[in-house]
């Protein structure tokens, strides 16, 4: 018999959502290859959208090496898997199009047109792909299967380009990175319910990467938003802060901020929920926030390096990322933070996803599963 607070729990979820399997940790269903049935017998690799390339970089995981290399449109920035888990998607930004990937082959498949596609992630009802069409100030809300345009969402910022779900899939949380502005958006809705505008913390300035100009915000550039395990936290990687800030998604304020290092930018979680891995683009280093106290624990650096978006192996045992102006990926050990390999790819890697990865059902970005 199901008890009143898990009944309550249960009817508190956006409808459609499959729960998660534990409330106090919405990653339980991402433990080490604790893989879906619709992922069975799927090649392991690490696709790596080479933006200033036109070309996507596959590497296998267990000898570093390239294996494949294929052509795609103008600046691919992301490859998202799709909410079902069955296919892979290459986000063409400046073509308009998504080029599909089958993850049972590693294979190119079709180019769809798709206006705008800086980033995309699904409702978590599955109901709706959301293509974050950054140039346009638009959230899409589209089919996922046949990427028809359902609703276009305008924001009230620029640089609208990351995002993640609160624990009852009901709202997202999303940055806007040229705006230094924060959106909370309502699911079932399809709209904007709130604002909240960040601002450099103290003495942080932005670390600039050698030779790379970047559109600067002095009062700050958010960047990649995850939730906390228990849901009550979001966290916000912020280029110019340096550091990483602590929003509370109910009242939706700023609760904390955690310096990280120069540059801070991608946010992953490691396969037992209890830390942060935080890549600081500017300086070269990844940082490990530990959630139970929300403090850094770690940091290790990759001399030269320019970190960027990635994901966490299978097994939890490697942290995979872009090296976004040095034409590599690099594979760290998340035990002892060693430096596995740095492989050449193209120019300008981004948003690479490393598949498959445990989880029922993807959420989008680079690999965000419940």
């Amino acid at each position: 018999m199901l008890t009143s607070a898990l009944l309550l729990y249960l009817f508190a979820n956006l409808p459609g959502m499959p729960p998660v399997l534990d409330p106090n940790d919405i990653y339980a269903a991402d433990r080490p290859n604790q893989f879906s049935p619709a992922v069975k017998g799927f090649p392991s690799w690490v696709y790596v959208p080479n933006s200033g390339s036109n070309s996507v970089s596959v590497i296998d995981p267990k000898t570093y090496k390239v294996v494949d290399t294929f052509k795609v449109q103008r600046q691919p920035q992301h490859v998202v898997p799709s909410w079902d888990l069955k296919t892979l998607w290459v986000l063409n930004d400046l073509s308009n199009s998504l080029t599909r990937i089958d993850p049972a082959t590693g294979k190119k498949g079709e180019t769809i047109p798709v206006d705008d596609p800086y980033n995309m992630y699904y409702t978590p009802d599955g109901k709706f792909a959301i293509v974050v069409a950054e140039a346009r100030r638009h959230l899409d809300f589209r089919d996922p299967q046949t990427m028809k345009l359902v609703h276009s969402l305008e924001v009230p910022c620029k640089g609208v380009d990351h995002m993640d779900f609160t624990a009852d899939g009901r709202f997202a949380i999303a940055s806007c990175e040229f705006s230094a502005l924060m959106l909370k958006v309502d699911i079932a809705g399809q709209k904007v319910v709130g604002t909240l505008a960040l601002k450099a913390q103290g003495e942080h300035r932005a670390m600039k990467h050698p030779g790379h100009v970047e559109q600067w915000n002095q009062d700050g550039m958010p960047q990649d938003v995850k939730t906390a395990p228990d849901g009550k936290l979001f966290y916000v990687a912020d280029m110019v802060a340096n550091g990483v800030y602590m929003i509370e998604p109910d009242a939706f304020k700023i609760v904390g901020f955690i310096p990280t290092g120069g540059g801070a930018h991608g946010l992953y979680a490691s396969r037992d929920s209890k830390v942060l891995y935080v890549s600081n683009r500017g300086e070269g280093s990844v940082a490990l926030i530990e959630f139970a106290t929300r403090k850094v624990v770690q940091k290790w650096p990759i001399p030269k390096g320019s970190p960027d978006m990635g994901g966490v192996s299978a097994d939890g045992k490697v942290l995979w990322l872009s090296g976004r102006y040095n034409a590599e990926v690099y594979a760290l050990d998340t035990q002892s933070g060693k430096l596995l390999a740095r492989i050449p790819v193209g120019k300008g890697p981004h948003g690479l996803c490393v598949y498959p990865q445990p989880g029922r059902y993807s959420l989008g970005h680079t690999g965000v599963f419940r």
